[in-house]
């Protein structure tokens, strides 16, 4: 089915857009874009050179697509903005582009960025993950899946939040979030494990148990994380969502949440 787009769009000949989308009007569309199929594009939009958007995305009044990166290092480089498919873009969303020649910043697949959030440079975000209103997150992090980050967070640059890992509303991290917890506060505190979103995963009540036990010996024990890592061998039994911990704890590079010795 072909696509409906209003004369007072404004669209280079360029643009690739693919089938059964709906381009509303003022919607601004540079040359090196692609859009894929039934895409919804709400006024007001601009999507500007190196945007890559897949299937089925809604896009709301005001947001930018590869906007440029924000980043000093940019000299005028070929980059990109990759975004997976069935994602929800609301209003006055910015997501900046990549920095250096062929780099990108990434979304995955089913991803819902509430009002105002703003993507830094560099970042890739998983799969099913919300981003509350004005969520802010810096150039070169990495999201997991299924993360959610409450009203006005701010995710600092170079650092990582973990697979289905809740963000409290209004907090700052310069450290990494592992996965399946609660954090918030100022400073950043550990809330406990993720319960409610690791019962809507169906994760076992045993392995929440076992989660539990893993990061009692991370956040409040005395030892360095190296240290931890073996204890949580030792003494937690293995399994994926423990061996996705010690993946994550053995990564970092900014250091964990309240655990800054390496």
């Amino acid at each position: 089915m072909a696509s409906e787009i209003s004369p007072k769009a404004e669209i280079s000949p360029k643009a690739k857009i693919g089938n059964n989308c709906k381009i509303f009007p003022f919607v601004y569309i540079e040359d090196d874009v692609e859009i894929g199929d039934n895409c919804v594009i709400m006024p007001f939009v601009s999507i500007l050179n190196g945007a890559r958007i897949g299937n089925s995305n809604k896009i709301h009044q005001g947001t930018v697509i590869a906007a440029l990166p924000q980043d000093f290092n940019y000299r005028g480089e070929k980059s990109y903005v990759r975004i997976g498919n069935n994602n929800v873009i609301r209003e006055n969303v910015v997501i900046n582009r990549g920095t250096y020649r062929d780099g990108a910043t990434v979304i995955g697949d089913n991803n819902f960025l509430l009002e105002g959030t703003h993507i830094s440079h560099d970042t890739v975000v998983g799969r099913n993950c919300v981003f509350g209103n004005g969520v802010e997150v810096a150039g070169d992090c990495v999201i997991g899946n299924g993360v959610i980050f409450s009203t006005g967070a701010i995710q600092n640059a170079n650092t990582r939040a973990g697979d289905l890992s809740l963000i409290q509303a209004g907090c700052a991290f310069s450290h990494d979030v592992p996965p399946y917890i609660i954090a918030g506060g100022t400073p950043m505190e550990y809330g406990g494990p993720n319960t409610t979103i690791l019962n809507l995963a169906k994760i076992d009540t045993k392995v929440q148990k076992h989660i539990a036990s893993a990061y009692r010996l991370l956040f409040h024990g005395k030892t360095s994380v190296e240290d931890v890592i073996k204890q949580i061998r030792d003494q937690v039994p293995d399994g994926p969502e423990i061996q996705n911990i010690i993946t994550f704890l053995q990564g970092t590079k900014r250091g964990i949440m309240c655990k800054q010795t390496a």
